[in-house]
């Protein structure tokens, strides 16, 4: 796949090489996926359930399991590959795979109902122009895209067309921000009672309250008292153009609306300059 994967074993506790054995595997059933959005605050909410005991998620954030598409070619799923990784104490009762990715990659919710129809879907959104912007600075970092941001804009459907019929992860800053389209992709295989959305602002600036509703939701004691951080934060050589901001915000307005309907949230912060 494209993606790298984030190792965040410093909170997990555990080695990310540790295997299990077959039997061990034939037992394993991940039942909760963080799956989107990127750059929306996904990392920061995974290392905070990594210090629940009741909750499992690999030292190795992001699995990348169900997008990868050679997990899929054969007539069989290799499953046990997937289960290797967890790793559940005695009181472990979710195995959580957090790629956010998930959210995005079209054939994901129909591979994840087959695996698991109760599956629990947990998602962070952010304002998708701001996501977009912080996206493309992460692939400037990586050396994976030379072009300025709004040129990269201007470019995104050419240069996706490339890897058709499959999407492109590197280079979708705006495609990944479509929230209430992905979401309806995952609801047609989900009801809206397997499925948690977040504000990244309320992860970052109340992330007690956030952490409250993650453990309502999965039905696990209450978190520990937490304090908020940054996790895995990428500086910004510069920001974002305002013709880049209008342009977003003008292609975003309909979607986002959408949004606001769907989940009777107000996102009107997202729209404005």
């Amino acid at each position: 796949m494209f993606e790298g994967r984030k190792d965040l074993s410093a909170y997990a506790g555990i080695t990310r090489d540790r295997l299990r054995t077959a039997a061990d595997n034939a037992s394993i059933r991940v039942n909760c996926v963080i799956a989107g959005t990127q750059k929306g605050g996904t990392t920061a909410l995974a290392s905070y359930l990594y210090e629940h005991p009741q909750l499992c998620i690999p030292g190795t954030k992001e699995m990348h399991f169900f997008d990868a598409e050679e997990n899929f070619a054969g007539a069989s799923v290799d499953f046990d590959y997937y289960h290797s990784a967890f790793a559940p104490g005695p009181s472990a009762r979710i195995l959580c795979d957090a790629t956010p990715i998930y959210m995005y990659w079209d054939p994901v919710p129909q591979r994840i109902w087959k695996y698991n129809p109760g599956m629990k879907w947990i998602f962070v959104l952010r304002d998708p122009a701001t996501r977009a912007f912080s996206h493309w600075n992460m692939q400037r970092i990586k050396d994976r895209d030379p072009l300025p941001f709004f040129e990269a804009l201007s470019s995104e459907p050419a240069r996706c067309r490339t890897v058709l019929p499959l999407q492109h992860p590197w280079w979708s800053y705006i495609d990944r921000g479509f929230y209430a389209q992905q979401l309806r992709r995952v609801m047609r295989f989900f009801p809206v009672s397997q499925m948690l959305v977040l504000k990244s602002e309320d992860v970052h600036r109340a992330p007690q309250q956030a952490l409250d509703r993650v453990a309502r939701f999965l039905g696990i004691e209450p978190f520990a008292a937490v304090e908020a951080r940054d996790v895995y934060a990428i500086p910004y050589a510069t920001t974002m153009e305002a013709r880049a901001r209008r342009l977003l915000q003008q292609t975003f307005e309909f979607d986002v609306r959408d949004l606001e309907r769907l989940l009777g949230w107000d996102c009107g912060g997202w729209l404005e300059a």
